[in-house]
């Protein structure tokens, strides 16, 4: 691995460097930067057997993985990207930054890296990325587990609202600026994180202090959001060519739980999985019951020939 200082057009002066914010970055010994697709990634690989690919969300990183890697590297190989935009990797052009770009960007990251996913994770943003993947033919896993997924547009009001202002921001490298400003204030994070119904610890909110503080990565985050079309996503996820699990938290604020369910009647295929207690971190909040929905599946799919301990039974917690 070497030493790379993320460098890309459009985005506002400074960022993060990996000898600095990166230091103590989770799993650091598994990180790599590998030039694909016209960007400079930061990606994290380790563990063996049937690759896993995880894809968080809007505004996270690698870190939001930190819990749930080394137990899957047991039973997995795991590919963790920092998306486009995010943290340490370089953001594209504006075009680039739509559901099909950073999906087409991904696929370059995968075919450098050699490895095609057996099973895939995504996070919020990350599950719709990953479906997109699927319906574009870039991926062929044999199943995908949406945790939190923001596969659906928003709607009424707020939908209406969102997207343009998203726009707007992202057009403006001093909104980016006036955001991380904003929140070198850490009660302003602690209060953003703390809407998403989640309950993070104190080394979880320091990772999106750290994140929010830096202009390149707000403004990664703003031209994803602003170059977002789930529509067309809508439209298409009928003809989602693999099994998709929709694991949702009971206390998810960001996106409603009832939401899964609008997707299943598009897909009746889908199952659901409803975790109580839980927000849309879920997966940070509680690691090991999210490693264990992934490892169940992976059973259930084949992907892992024996059952383990924590494999209760393939229909555990659906509904």
């Amino acid at each position: 691995m070497h030493d790379v200082r993320r460098a890309s057009d459009n985005l506002p002066a400074g960022g993060l460097v990996w000898e600095n914010e990166g230091r103590d970055w989770p799993h650091r010994d598994a990180s790599r930067f590998i030039e694909a697709g016209g960007l400079t990634w930061h990606v994290q690989v380790m563990g063996s057997g049937p690759p896993l690919l995880l894809l968080h969300g809007t505004g996270a990183s690698t870190h939001s993985w930190r819990d749930l890697m080394s137990p899957l590297a047991a039973r997995f190989t795991v590919i963790a990207p920092d998306l486009p935009g995010h943290a340490f990797t370089g953001r594209s052009d504006v075009t680039r930054m739509s559901l099909p770009g950073m999906a087409a960007a991904l696929s370059s990251l995968l075919q450098r890296l050699g490895l095609s996913p057996r099973l895939a994770a995504g996070h919020s943003a990350g599950a719709a990325i990953l479906a997109q993947m699927s319906l574009d033919r870039q991926i062929a896993p044999a199943g995908i587990i949406s945790l939190n997924g923001a596969l659906l547009p928003i709607g009424g009001i707020a939908g209406q609202i969102f997207s343009p202002l998203a726009k707007l921001m992202a057009s403006s490298p001093t909104a980016a600026r006036l955001f991380s400003w904003w929140a070198s204030d850490e009660s302003v994070v602690d209060r953003l994180m703390a809407q998403t119904g989640s309950r993070l610890d104190a080394k979880g909110l320091a990772f999106y202090r750290r994140l929010a503080r830096d202009p390149h990565h707000t403004a990664g985050a703003l031209a994803m959001m602003a170059n977002w079309d789930l529509a067309g996503l809508q439209r298409r996820l009928p003809g989602l060519p693999v099994p998709l699990v929709l694991v949702v938290g009971s206390r998810d604020r960001s996106i409603q739980p009832s939401e899964a369910y609008r997707i299943r009647r598009l897909l009746p295929g889908a199952q659901v999985e409803q975790l109580k207690g839980l927000g849309h971190l879920a997966h940070e909040e509680r690691p090991a019951e999210i490693v264990d929905v992934i490892k169940r599946w992976a059973v259930v799919w084949d992907v892992i020939e024996e059952p383990t301990d924590d494999v209760a039974s393939a229909g555990f917690g659906q509904s």
